[in-house]
């Protein structure tokens, strides 16, 4: 189901094509009905595989969820953390998050995927995830939610353009950010970034997705220059110049310091978001996983 492919699928389970086309006749055999139709390219699941796969699945995160149970019957904290996050969440949050745990619960191990916010939690509603890291705003009854931290949006703006002189009283550095010296936000003020070349992200990115909002709210007409996928990406091309971008408060705090970019906090609702930990509604959730969250969110 998941490689569209016997013989892929035969590679990945370490037996021959011949005899996991035979098993999965058996089964077919057993249920009077296929389970894929083998006419398309890659093959696709009939509508009785899919219940059959929607079924094996919740009888697979029953199995996990008994080991799990069984294994946090002991009093040390022990296991296994599937825990995912973006380029950014993955890169700047998790190493230090998991290596400060660790550094308490060595019984503890994680595996880290990096994938897209869609993609994660897809993968959480599957049970192949046990907590996604994300700024996502995420409504979905499968899905609960604990903040972790609270961030604001700045407008970044290379130091070249003469509009860091009209508003030079709103400006701030990153230096300034990390130490939490930031003066007043923007609104109003928006509008004089009528025109200027704008790296902006897509609307899939929460960033992205902000970003838009704002502008059309203050009636900002953009000239995009970039449109992009990673947050990073922007904030690098905005230092060579080329343009302004969004970026959110913990990115330049985690990042080295520019000497290129003036930042602009913006002062309205869409720049203000939590960042979360999300895990799936009614699945068994270790004590691993439990003591994870409540470390990092009592620690904020």
């Amino acid at each position: 189901c998941e490689t569209g492919s016997f013989t892929k699928s035969a590679k990945k389970l370490f037996i021959s094509q011949p005899s996991l086309s035979a098993t999965i006749k058996k089964i077919e055999d057993k249920l009077g009905s296929p389970i894929f139709d083998r006419t398309t390219t890659p093959i696709s699941l009939t509508d009785v595989g899919q219940e059959y796969v929607s079924y094996a699945k919740k009888i697979v995160e029953l199995e996990n969820s008994f080991e799990e149970y069984i294994s946090d019957r002991g009093s040390s904290v022990k296991g296994e953390i599937r825990i995912g996050g973006s380029s950014f969440f993955a890169s700047y949050f998790l190493p230090n998050l998991i290596s400060n745990f660790r550094a308490q619960y060595k019984g503890v191990e994680f595996k880290i995927y990096e994938d897209s916010t869609k993609n994660l939690i897809d993968n959480l509603k599957d049970s192949n995830l046990d907590v996604v890291i994300d700024n996502a705003n995420i409504k979905d009854d499968s899905i609960l939610s604990t903040p972790y931290l609270k961030e604001r949006l700045f407008i970044a703006v290379p130091k070249k353009y003469k509009i860091n002189e009209s508003l030079n009283k709103f400006r701030t550095t990153s230096e300034q950010i990390k130490k939490g010296d930031i003066i007043k936000g923007i609104n109003s003020e928006l509008k004089e970034f009528e025109d200027y070349p704008f790296i902006l992200l897509r609307r899939n990115n929460d960033t992205g997705k902000r970003a838009e909002k704002i502008l059309n709210k203050y009636g900002v007409k953009a000239n995009t220059c970039y449109l992009l996928d990673q947050q990073m990406t922007a904030y690098n091309l905005a230092i060579t110049g080329v343009g302004f971008t969004f970026v959110g408060e913990e990115l330049i705090k985690r990042i080295e310091n520019s000497s290129e970019l003036y930042f602009y906090l913006i002062d309205d609702e869409y720049a203000e978001r939590e960042i979360y930990f999300y895990y799936k509604n009614k699945q068994y959730q270790t004590r691993a996983c439990k003591k994870f969250i409540e470390q990092n969110v009592n620690k904020k």
